[in-house]
């Protein structure tokens, strides 16, 4: 028998609260058919939704406690079955037709969500920064279309997102190749690697991320949990060794939940069928309440 604690409240409440004019909303989009390398990550937005049992709604290194931002969770989009070239018109569509809030948190699925989210997000791409956490690029040649290697490349060359638009923070040492490498220098996207965030640290990190995108009016951050080392993600298919820590990542995804410009961000590349006694799991919902405590700083 469970004990119920009225003295603190979990954030699996909280997310069943049903705002009629939410501040957050919550989003699954269970995508996985253009994963790369096969993936159940179509299980993740059901399956860490259960985690959030387990986390309260109080961020007790900042003080913040996030249980009266009103949230709405809209339930999970039916993609599932689609395929490559089905899903993104469709996510693309049914983005745009969100309702207005301050900050929408998408729950993969895999990376190949991402172009269309962040396409539909903005109607002026040449205004729209894009944030990625990542271990990789994202820039894989288009020749296959659009899978989960590919949503930056085809932002830039398909979509005009300019390049200059494009920040990238996490980027591990061998997930990338040398040709993937030069088209994000040509195309003018800025890199931060591991070693970049443990020389300067992770808010600086940040702080010369929004300074490269201060000409845009919104910014889409991009959480692609297998830039976390795998010994924290190893339901993450393309997590390797050398990533970020938790908490490295915390910081940069609270930092940027707490910027008005930031309006949507999406969590990434999950096999929920892969985790290892739900270690993942409750990474992702860490970030997700990370990136509500954020939310609830703002002034």
């Amino acid at each position: 028998m469970s004990i119920v604690d009225r003295f603190w409240p979990t954030a699996d409440v909280w997310l069943a609260s049903e705002a009629t004019e939410p501040d957050l909303l919550v989003v699954g989009v269970p995508s996985s058919k253009a994963s790369l390398s096969p993936s159940r990550a179509d299980l993740t937005p059901g399956a860490v939704r259960d985690r959030f049992r387990r986390f309260s709604t109080f961020h007790g290194e900042t003080r913040t406690d996030f249980s009266m931002v009103k949230v709405r969770d809209l339930g999970n989009w039916p993609v599932s079955e689609l395929d490559m070239h089905a899903m993104p018109g469709l996510v693309e569509s049914l983005t745009r037709d969100l309702p207005e809030a301050h900050l929408t948190l998408f729950i993969g699925g895999d990376n190949a969500i991402t172009r269309p989210l962040a396409r539909g997000s903005h109607t002026e791409l040449d205004r729209l920064g894009v944030i990625t956490f990542d271990a990789h690029h994202d820039v894989r040649s288009l020749e296959n279309r659009p899978t989960n290697g590919t949503p930056i490349r085809g932002l830039i060359e398909e979509d005009g997102l300019p390049g200059r638009n494009v920040v990238q923070i996490g980027i591990h040492s061998f997930a990338n190749s040398v040709t993937y490498r030069e088209f994000c220098d040509d195309n003018g996207i800025s890199i931060h690697t591991v070693a970049d965030v443990e020389r300067t640290g992770m808010n600086q990190v940040v702080t010369t991320a929004l300074g490269a995108l201060d000409h845009c009016d919104t910014i889409y951050v991009d959480v692609d949990v297998d830039v976390l080392d795998r010994t924290f993600a190893p339901g993450c298919p393309g997590a390797r060794p050398g990533g970020l820590t938790v908490r490295q990542l915390s910081a940069g995804v609270l930092r940027l939940a707490s910027h008005p410009k930031v309006r949507s961000m999406d969590f990434v590349e999950v096999d929920a069928e892969a985790d290892v006694d739900n270690l993942t799991l409750d990474t992702l919902a860490h970030l997700m309440l990370t990136a509500t405590a954020g939310l609830a700083t703002r002034s």
